[in-house]
């Protein structure tokens, strides 16, 4: 059983590549993305349907299909049920019954992970993340940002990025994985867009090259000095206590023990 909460950098490729299918499970990601949606020219869709497989790695194999209404979403719901995929995302998911009617053809047992890039999306957010079969919600950020007509920018975005996180803390289900970093040959903006990412809350990030990969996952990691300040707050006792200056109390303890066990996946 695959932990889908677990997952912190899954790179995408693109489905009708498969020479590049192995490179991509070779890298540091922790899920492989076969893509068959923004990747994918409308005249290859059928060949990347086709070129499907998950024989090639051991790590999470996740499908991106084509959205709802889409002329190769039906083939795809097809394709990917008879395949031992991780996940599938779903694009452009904004109406919770129509994402539960995807769940329902996948056969409810294929962990559902809703990519929130509209406005309708985020508005119904809450109630996407509340269904069954919905593991993980997903921000498509670019998306997002052309259909509202906003900038591309952390202050701007920083609502809906919030939002998502809430809604899936309200549903109970693992945190949020946040959008790509679309200028992928720049290793600071890539980890520090991942950084803003973790402090929101948020577990995850998308990634389009494998350079990304090592930025995102160190990103997600509890840096050496707040393992140190884990450690002494953990060791503090029970009750009310200073560490460093700071009175310390059961929920700060909570949030300590939670950077401990972060560590502890290095």
């Amino acid at each position: 059983m695959v932990d889908i909460a677990a997952i912190r950098a899954p790179l995408f490729v693109p489905a009708n590549r498969p020479d590049r299918f192995v490179k991509a499970a070779s890298s540091k990601a922790d899920a492989v993305i076969l893509d068959l949606e923004d990747a994918v020219a409308a005249s290859e869709k059928d060949a990347a349907r086709d070129a499907l497989r998950t024989d090639f790695t051991d790590k999470p194999v996740i499908v991106r299909i084509n959205a709802i209404g889409t002329p190769w979403h039906d083939a795809d719901i097809i394709a990917v049920g008879h395949l031992p995929v991780a996940a599938v995302i779903l694009p452009k998911a904004e109406i919770p019954s129509t994402v539960m009617a995807v769940s329902y053809m996948l056969g409810g047992d294929i962990p559902l992970l809703p990519l929130i890039e509209t406005a309708n999306g985020l508005a119904n957010a809450r109630s996407i993340a509340a269904l069954p079969g919905v593991s993980r919600l997903a921000f498509g950020s670019i998306d997002f940002c052309a259909d509202i007509g906003c900038d591309h920018r952390q202050d701007i975005l920083l609502p809906a990025r919030f939002e998502l996180v809430l809604a899936s803390r309200l549903a109970g289900i693992a945190a949020p994985i946040d959008g790509v970093t679309a200028q992928f040959d720049d290793d600071v903006r890539t980890h520090h867009e991942a950084l803003h990412a973790a402090a929101l809350g948020m577990t995850g990030k998308l990634c389009i090259h494998p350079r990304q990969v090592g930025e995102v996952m160190r990103a997600f990691l509890p840096s050496d000095a707040e393992i140190a300040w884990a450690r002494r707050v953990v060791a503090s006792g029970d009750g009310a206590a200073s560490v460093d200056g700071e009175m310390i109390d059961e929920p700060v303890r909570l949030r300590a023990r939670s950077i401990l066990a972060r560590a502890e996946t290095e």
